[in-house]
């Protein structure tokens, strides 16, 4: 196979020499470096790059204007490498709404020493980012309308209702899943069945990101602790980077676990670990969707969940950014449904209400 022609655009010479040793040093990636975008301009002129890594603070440019240039113009997938994404900061949403499909985290010191230190982050990050199908490149379909209550849910209705779910849904997305999971949020009614996601982030992003879905959404959404109770109208984001986050039943009540553990599927949190705790907590009450991503965290965990009696669904490749993670759980006949992901909201409240 053709290598992963990657165009690495930093103004510090000493991160453009760390990417490219972090990159080169395994077959399977050429890079080229810009110190600006006008120079990174030039380059994409004479050969449009694989994938772009792309920091925020340029000389001249600064990357989020530059990124919505373009997309708008020539795009290429995308991922920002800044130490302004730091601790879920407003650039990280704005770089993930211009159309980048990955972040990584650059410190404000000791750079190059990270970036050694986190090669298998980025080079899967590049990969994913290698395979990503962009906004302009995806089957046009038509966004899902907001759900009212009365539609699927006889429950009434609130923001912060106290009572204890009986269904609870778990969705795991990667690669793409920020974006996706937002229509999908911001489709629900604020009834919804209690919801724990599981979203391959960086170690302090998901804050941030909870934060930014509380906003936006009708349900109550915030990053998991340990203990919190899995509620109707609430959305509990499991916390990225550093330990796992499990279904648990207590009693009547379900809760979010957040414990320390090794990587599973390459990842912590997994979303394996949160659809097999689903299925042996929650069996024929709960829900699983899987959503886009690369690799095959969730596929085993998804069969599981299917095998203990709870209804299932995967995104559909034509709306996946990456259709990896799916795929893999609809190869193994993990998906009773495979849904685009206008139809998510709609289908998990269906999956729900059965």
């Amino acid at each position: 196979m053709a290598p992963i022609h990657v165009l690495v655009i930093d103004d510090s010479a000493s991160v453009r020499r760390a990417m490219g040793e972090v990159l080169s040093a395994e077959a399977g990636f050429a890079v080229t470096t810009a110190g600006d975008p006008f120079i990174a301009a030039r380059l994409i002129r004479e050969r449009v790059p694989d994938v772009i890594t792309l920091d925020v603070e340029m000389p001249r440019m600064d990357g989020i204007t530059f990124l919505r240039k373009l997309m708008s113009q020539c795009p290429v997938p995308v991922v920002m490498c800044s130490s302004l994404v730091e601790d879920g900061s407003e650039t990280l949403f704005q770089a993930l709404e211009a159309g980048a499909v990955d972040v990584v985290l650059k410190p404000r010191m000791g750079v190059a020493e990270h970036l050694a230190e986190q090669h298998e982050r980025i080079r899967d990050a590049v990969r994913a980012a290698a395979r990503a199908r962009l906004p302009a490149q995806r089957k046009a379909g038509v966004p899902a309308p907001k759900l009212t209550a009365d539609a699927v849910l006889a429950a009434p209705s609130g923001r912060a209702m106290s009572r204890t779910t009986e269904v609870v849904v778990c969705i795991g997305a990667s690669t793409g899943g920020t974006e996706a999971l937002r229509q999908v949020l911001e489709a629900l009614p604020a009834n919804a069945p209690g919801i724990v996601v599981v979203q391959h982030m960086p170690q302090s992003f998901t804050r941030g990101f909870a934060q930014r879905l509380d906003s936006l959404c009708a349900v109550s959404v915030k990053e998991a602790e340990h203990g919190d109770t899995v509620m109707r109208g609430h959305v509990l984001i499991a916390p990225g980077g550093g330990a796992h986050t499990l279904l648990e039943r207590q009693g009547a009540r379900y809760v979010v676990a957040v414990r320390e553990g090794p990587l599973v599927s390459r990842h912590r949190p997994s979303v394996d670990v949160l659809f097999r705790s689903a299925a042996r907590s929650a069996g024929a009450n709960a829900v699983g969707v899987l959503m886009t991503g690369m690799g095959d965290d969730g596929a085993q965990g998804l069969l599981e969940m299917k095998q203990a009696g709870a209804q299932t669904i995967a995104q559909d490749e034509a709306t996946s950014v990456v259709f990896g993670m799916p795929r893999e759980a609809i190869a193994r006949g993990a998906a009773d449904r495979v849904v685009p992901l206008p139809g998510i909201a709609r289908a998990l409240l269906t999956a729900a209400e059965r």
